[in-house]
């Protein structure tokens, strides 16, 4: 393996006499340097960009979420809300009341959803991090918290206390009711937006915040009913532990969900996106190794007469066929190196400079991972492998006849 080592280094190394192999081999490397270092940026961009569309999912989304099973509410007692607070890996819960709602405004209108959350809710989410206007709504006072969307659609503004906002939700009933009296149809109640909130796109648009027993007296339901509990885990808690424990106070009936699982659909899109962009560039590598297959077969053609001065001192088949494999794994895996390396430089001079910009105040996001190192690295290296053996097989024997 040492002699084939060294002669592979030779080979690799040296300057051919005939130029145009030079120019080949060059080539070659310059593909694979090239074809690793895209692979990576591309990776990182892709992890960046993960990051920065999952960060609002971090800011807005408990770490666990109970749902009823079926249905939109679920019955929540006071001995269940002791039992569920004395549970060692929850730092706090909020109780949460939610329904489409229908909303008015100076001849606007727009359908949201109302979500009524009760006092610790700011412990569960940083409420300061997503407020851009205005304060959080007062328990008890019909005030609300809207989205920016929201906002823009209807044309309203906070603490407007001569134009209010109008709140309609359907009655509950048993389709006895006149639905063409409105008064009759829907429950109805006027409020002061107090603040606008800001996390996303989707978000600004759907969500109208307000006291618990507000949405409650809302939609008619009584003490008992809620929608989902949001829980806020301890630094250290165990999800698994805190899952079995809700279980024993739920035996049935309901769904714990953490964060990937409230956004799977996120998560999935993100990840399949992730995988067919890797696959593409992977393809990209495999027609750039095709250079150095060409340029090892081109190596064996021009070193025929040293191949059989090496046969004839003593080397095999075997050995020789080495020689031309080691040097193709040689070339992609110092070219994927230094192309890794550059990738990296690339990755971090944008996290300094920023000078790749979605748009002129949103930097493009990268993220360096070691994860992506590796996984070119191991690409490069087997797509590698695979090239070279197949180049050192075209060295036969009558070559060395």
């Amino acid at each position: 393996m040492n002699f084939s080592l060294y002669i592979a280094k030779r080979y690799l190394f040296s300057k051919s006499s005939n130029n145009a192999i030079n120019i080949i081999t060059i080539i070659a490397a310059i593909g694979v340097v090239v074809g690793a270092m895209s692979l990576f940026i591309v990776l990182s961009g892709f992890s960046g960009l993960k990051d920065f569309s999952l960060q609002f999912t971090n800011v807005f989304d408990s770490d666990l979420k109970i749902l009823p099973e079926s249905g939109k509410t679920f019955t929540f007692s006071t001995a269940e809300a002791k039992k569920l607070k004395q549970i060692d890996g929850i730092s706090t819960s909020s109780q949460i009341i939610e329904e489409r709602v229908f909303l008015h405004f100076k001849g606007k209108n727009h359908i949201a959803y109302i979500k009524g959350v009760d006092e610790n809710y700011g412990n569960v989410t940083i409420l300061d991090s997503i407020m851009i206007a205005g304060d959080w709504m007062v328990p008890g006072e019909n005030e609300v918290v809207i989205g920016l969307g929201t906002s823009s659609k209807l044309s309203l503004g906070f603490r407007d206390y001569l134009n209010l906002l109008e709140i309609y939700v359907p009655r509950p009933g048993t389709g006895q009711i006149n639905t063409l009296d409105p008064t009759q149809a829907f429950n109805n109640e006027k409020v002061v937006v107090s603040g606008v909130y800001q996390v996303n796109e989707d978000l600004n648009s759907k969500y109208v915040f307000s006291d618990l027993e507000f949405a409650r007296n809302l939609l008619s339901l009584d003490s008992t009913k809620i929608s989902s509990i949001e829980i806020k885990l301890k630094p250290n808690a165990s999800e698994e532990n805190v899952r079995a424990e809700i279980a024993k106070i739920f035996p049935e009936g309901i769904l714990i969900k953490n964060r990937i699982q409230q956004n799977d659909a996120l998560y999935k899109m993100l990840n399949t996106e992730n995988i067919a962009v890797y696959l593409i560039f992977t393809l990209v590598l495999i027609i750039a190794l095709f250079n150095v297959i060409g340029s090892i077969i081109m190596m064996v053609l021009d070193k025929r007469k040293n191949i059989k001065t090496l046969y004839n001192i003593g080397a095999s088949l075997k050995e020789i066929r080495r020689i031309f494999f080691l040097q193709g794994t040689l070339m992609t895996v110092l070219g994927g190196t230094l192309g890794i390396f550059l990738g990296i430089i690339a990755v971090l001079a944008q996290l300094q400079f920023e000078f790749v910009a979605i748009t002129s105040t949103l930097p493009y996001p990268v993220k360096l991972e070691l994860i992506n190192i590796l996984l070119v690295f191991v690409t490069i290296s087997v797509l590698g492998i695979l090239a070279s053996a197949i180049a050192a097989s075209r060295v036969r024997e009558k070559l060395l006849i």
